[in-house]
This record gives structure tokens, C-alpha cells and sequence, in this order.
């Protein structure tokens, strides 16, 4: 029992070949890594100020802080957190939602 496995003669060329295509592979995911982050950074850092249609206006004092629409209303959050919710045809104040969040 005193036998020694062979050894497979390995093949230069296939060993070339396979560090070839780990190192490609392992620079293709370095570099989506890069642009994901990158996108992230970009796209999440750059926060502008939002600027409403010039057709509506909102309260005095309140700042608004998001803006979202529909067929026949659109809604503003404000910053004193409050949604105020208008008719699309007329542009008049439907309802106003106080949002309480308290834990």
C-alpha cells in the first residue's frame, strides 16, 4: 500500500489562461463595484431644492418638502408637517392632513 498517486501532468497553457480569466474577472467586478458606488454617491448626494408649477401656492410660513399628483388632485408635504391636498381642474385647497408621529 506503499503506492504513490500520479501526478496529472498540468498544462502551462490552461494554468496562463485560467489566471487570465480570474484576474479579468476580478477587475470587471473591482470596476462595477466602483461605478455603483459612484452612481450612489451622485445620484443620492445631489439633493436639490423642489421647486413647485408656478400655478400653485402654498401657505404662508410653510416650505414645501415634497410634491406628488394624481388625475384629479396633487398633494404637498410641508415642512410644518402637513399634506395639503388640491383639486387639479381649480387649484383650490381640498383637505388639510396634520401628520402626527409620535412614538
Amino acid at each position: 500500500m506503499d503506492e504513490d498517486p500520479q501526478m496529472q501532468p498540468v498544462d502551462p497553457a490552461l494554468v496562463r489562461y485560467l489566471r487570465v480569466l480570474v484576474t479579468v474577472l476580478t477587475a470587471t467586478m473591482i470596476i462595477g463595484f466602483i461605478v455603483i458606488v459612484a452612481l450612489f454617491v451622485t445620484r443620492f448626494g445631489a439633493r436639490t431644492d423642489l421647486t413647485l408649477p408656478e400655478a400653485i401656492t402654498v401657505p404662508e410660513g410653510a416650505a414645501p418638502v415634497a410634491f406628488t399628483q394624481s388625475a384629479g388632485w396633487f398633494a404637498i408635504v410641508t415642512d410644518a408637517d402637513e399634506i395639503l391636498i388640491y383639486d387639479r381642474a381649480s387649484g383650490e385647497l381640498r383637505q388639510t392632513l396634520r401628520v402626527d408621529i409620535s412614538d
